[in-house]
Protein backbone atom coordinates (compact mmCIF):
# COMPACT_ATOMS: atom_id res chain seq x y z
CA UNK A 1 0.00 0.00 0.00
CA UNK A 2 1.07 3.46 -0.79
CA UNK A 3 1.57 5.89 1.71
CA UNK A 4 -1.08 8.87 1.95
CA UNK A 5 -0.26 12.02 0.87
CA UNK A 6 -1.64 15.52 0.67
CA UNK A 7 -2.53 14.83 -2.74
CA UNK A 8 -5.24 12.31 -1.09
CA UNK A 9 -6.53 14.68 1.63
CA UNK A 10 -6.63 17.45 -1.70
CA UNK A 11 -8.28 15.25 -3.94
CA UNK A 12 -11.08 14.09 -1.20
CA UNK A 13 -11.68 18.18 -0.09
CA UNK A 14 -11.94 19.12 -3.41
CA UNK A 15 -14.83 16.54 -4.26
CA UNK A 16 -17.04 16.88 -0.89
CA UNK A 17 -16.22 20.83 -1.45
CA UNK A 18 -17.81 20.55 -5.12
CA UNK A 19 -20.93 18.05 -4.19
CA UNK A 20 -21.39 20.62 -1.29
CA UNK A 21 -21.57 23.50 -3.96
CA UNK A 22 -23.95 21.52 -6.09
CA UNK A 23 -26.21 21.22 -3.48
CA UNK A 24 -26.21 24.93 -2.90
CA UNK A 25 -26.68 26.22 -6.22
CA UNK A 26 -29.60 23.30 -6.83
CA UNK A 27 -31.67 23.01 -3.51
CA UNK A 28 -34.47 25.08 -3.08
CA UNK A 29 -34.55 23.90 0.66
CA UNK A 30 -32.85 26.38 3.48
CA UNK A 31 -31.96 23.33 5.72
CA UNK A 32 -30.38 21.25 3.13
CA UNK A 33 -28.58 24.72 1.49
CA UNK A 34 -27.31 25.11 5.25
CA UNK A 35 -26.11 21.27 5.28
CA UNK A 36 -24.11 21.77 2.27
CA UNK A 37 -22.88 24.83 3.69
CA UNK A 38 -21.37 22.47 6.61
CA UNK A 39 -19.97 19.86 4.20
CA UNK A 40 -18.34 22.91 2.28
CA UNK A 41 -16.82 23.74 5.86
CA UNK A 42 -15.60 20.16 6.53
CA UNK A 43 -14.10 19.87 3.17
CA UNK A 44 -12.04 22.71 3.84
CA UNK A 45 -11.28 21.06 7.09
CA UNK A 46 -9.81 18.14 5.38
CA UNK A 47 -7.33 20.21 3.48
CA UNK A 48 -6.26 22.08 6.30
CA UNK A 49 -5.50 18.62 8.01
CA UNK A 50 -3.78 17.42 4.58
CA UNK A 51 -1.37 20.26 4.54
CA UNK A 52 -0.30 19.54 7.87
CA UNK A 53 0.03 15.79 7.33
CA UNK A 54 2.60 17.01 4.53
CA UNK A 55 4.30 19.57 6.61
CA UNK A 56 4.12 16.72 9.70
CA UNK A 57 2.65 19.81 12.01
CA UNK A 58 0.01 19.46 13.64
CA UNK A 59 -1.07 23.39 13.19
CA UNK A 60 -3.68 21.97 10.58
CA UNK A 61 -5.20 19.86 12.89
CA UNK A 62 -5.29 22.22 15.59
CA UNK A 63 -7.04 24.95 13.33
CA UNK A 64 -9.03 22.47 12.24
CA UNK A 65 -10.49 21.65 15.51
CA UNK A 66 -11.07 25.44 15.95
CA UNK A 67 -12.97 25.65 12.91
CA UNK A 68 -15.35 22.72 14.09
CA UNK A 69 -16.04 24.30 17.46
CA UNK A 70 -16.69 27.65 15.68
CA UNK A 71 -19.09 26.13 13.43
CA UNK A 72 -20.73 24.31 16.08
CA UNK A 73 -21.87 28.07 17.24
CA UNK A 74 -22.62 29.32 13.77
CA UNK A 75 -25.05 26.11 13.86
CA UNK A 76 -26.84 26.74 16.27
CA UNK A 77 -27.45 30.19 15.40
CA UNK A 78 -28.50 28.86 11.68
CA UNK A 79 -30.85 26.11 12.62
CA UNK A 80 -32.47 28.85 15.56
CA UNK A 81 -33.04 31.10 12.62
CA UNK A 82 -34.92 28.21 9.97
CA UNK A 83 -36.54 26.62 12.82
CA UNK A 84 -38.07 30.50 13.45
CA UNK A 85 -38.67 31.08 9.58
CA UNK A 86 -40.30 27.60 9.67
CA UNK A 87 -42.77 28.45 12.30
CA UNK A 88 -43.47 31.96 10.77
CA UNK A 89 -44.06 30.75 7.35
CA UNK A 90 -44.90 27.33 7.33
CA UNK A 91 -42.08 26.39 5.22
CA UNK A 92 -37.96 26.52 4.60
CA UNK A 93 -38.21 27.20 1.05
CA UNK A 94 -35.72 29.70 -0.09
CA UNK A 95 -38.16 31.69 -2.39
CA UNK A 96 -40.70 31.83 0.12
CA UNK A 97 -38.11 33.76 2.14
CA UNK A 98 -36.95 36.00 -0.64
CA UNK A 99 -40.63 37.07 -0.95
CA UNK A 100 -40.20 38.53 2.99
CA UNK A 101 -37.89 41.48 1.55
CA UNK A 102 -40.40 42.81 -1.22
Amino acid sequence: MSELTAQHFLFLSAALFIIGMIGVLTRRNVLVIFMCIELMMNAVNISFVGFAWEQNSMIGQTFALFVIAIAAAEAVVGLGIIMALSRRLDTVDIDQVHELRE
